[in-house]
């Protein structure tokens, strides 16, 4: 069996809500890591929603989270999309020909079910904080995300929001020098989005992580964009 002790989640959940109420930032529980359907409920309480990479976490997002659920998927294939259609609120593309495969789909889809899905995609800001190479999403040669001279902007035309992932277990410090990567990559379409999603492999409720470093960037980034 799986035991969880509910009051050190508690003290970890009253940690980030903490960094919420500092900065109006959303944070999302990325189901890969910690799916527990009996924790579901008390995580729900303070976070904002799932961050799901397969129809099943997305299913369990909307069944059990009830909040908002993000999907993102390296690739997917015509019936991970169907199913998609009925649980995701925000579906992210690995690359701009994924994006113009499925739109279509997944529009008339998700309206003959009375839904609307918002699109976005992932980008490779190519800064690598990881120290094992095989685990790093911006080592040379990664697939996962787009990068600065692959990204079309011709066709953002219906994306409302960016995501980048490069950190694992990791303190503010690497998030904020991933940010000023992402941003003198792709910071002139910031702009245009409806949010900006800094991934997962924050630490945040390891003793010694630098909360007030990763407030200041959060908030330095809303203020900039």
């Amino acid at each position: 069996c799986f035991v969880v002790d509910e009051a050190l989640l508690d003290a970890n959940l009253t940690i980030l809500k903490q960094v919420k109420d500092r900065t109006g930032c959303k944070i999302l529980l990325a189901l890969k890591c910690f799916a527990m359907p009996r924790a579901i409920p008390r995580i729900a309480g303070v976070l904002d929603g799932v961050c799901a990479s397969s129809p099943h976490e997305a299913r369990l997002g909307r069944e059990a989270f009830k909040k908002e659920v993000h999907t993102f998927g390296a690739g997917y294939s015509r019936d991970d999309i169907l199913d998609l259609c009925r649980t995701t609120d925000h579906l992210v593309f690995n690359s701009f020909n994924q994006y113009t495969r499925f739109a279509s789909l997944v529009k008339d889809t998700a309206a003959a079910l009375g839904r609307s899905i918002e699109f976005g995609l992932r980008i490779n800001p190519e800064h690598s904080e990881g120290t094992v190479p095989i685990y790093d999403p911006c080592a040379p040669g990664s697939r996962l995300g787009i990068r600065r001279e692959d990204f079309r902007p011709e066709l953002l035309d219906g994306i409302t929001g960016l995501h980048w992932h490069n950190l694992c277990e990791q303190d503010a410090g690497c998030l904020e020098r991933t940010v000023r990567a992402a941003e003198a990559g792709f910071g002139e379409f910031f702009k245009k989005m409806k949010y900006v999603n800094f991934g997962g492999g924050h630490h945040i409720t390891r003793r010694g992580y630098n909360i007030d470093l990763l407030a200041e960037t959060i908030l330095t980034f809303q203020d900039r964009w």
